[in-house]
């Protein structure tokens, strides 16, 4: 990837403001939000910052119950115009995460992504850089090319205390997992709870050499 010119006004501290920046540069109806829903932050600032903005739950068939709860509870609480993109219907569900996690995130969160990315100028994440060591240089946008789309990170200088206070000032509902040690969420036969002293993404995969999903590198 490399990197978007982005006005020096935007600073890391303030997300609302790079996602209204990136509704100016590219039309509201040209973005795209992706969302784990592993918290409700980045939601909250993007339904804010631009209403109405459009916000993607990839449905990969294996989303913990609480995840799908803290979905329904933000959609009604900021009436989210929320998209909930599924895999292609040959895809059923199935035991392939035993045997090729990578096969099963390809066709249940890789190929959906693009699906949902079509048409778009704009893709807004919420990267942080405090997630692991791949994530540490993340950029507030960027242009990817494989994708050929700019990527938009808005939470990338937010660290953990950051995301918490937010989400208490604005009483935002947790995801009842990350009280339960799960400091990263995905799939539930791919998610773990994390000991004390571990990285936040080691309960991801577990077991396993994969870091990452496909969806951002």
């Amino acid at each position: 990837m490399s990197l978007v010119s982005v006005p020096d006004t935007l600073s890391v501290d303030r997300p609302a403001d790079t996602i209204r920046w990136a509704a100016e540069q590219f039309g509201a109806h040209a973005l795209v939000v992706t969302a784990s829903f592993e918290d409700a932050v980045l939601v909250h600032v993007a339904a804010t910052a631009v209403p109405g903005i459009e916000i993607v739950l990839l449905d990969t068939q294996y989303l913990f119950a609480e995840t799908k709860w803290l979905v329904d509870e933000l959609t009604k609480k900021l009436d989210l115009n929320l998209r909930i993109v599924h895999p292609l219907p040959e895809v059923q569900p199935d035991n392939l995460w035993q045997s090729d996690v990578e096969a099963c995130c390809a066709i249940r969160k890789v190929e959906p992504l693009q699906r949902s990315l079509t048409g778009k100028a704009g893709w807004i994440t919420g990267v942080r850089r405090v997630d692991g060591p791949t994530r540490a240089n993340t950029p507030i946008a960027s242009f990817d090319i494989g994708r050929n789309i700019t990527k938009i990170n808005p939470l990338a200088g937010f660290s953990d205390d950051d995301m918490l206070l937010y989400a208490q000032l604005h009483d935002l509902p947790a995801n009842p997992l990350t009280e339960r040690g799960y400091p990263s969420i995905g799939c539930w036969p791919c998610t773990r709870p994390v000991a004390e002293g571990e990285d936040r993404r080691n309960g991801r995969w577990s077991g396993n050499a994969k870091t990452e999903c496909g969806l951002h590198g």
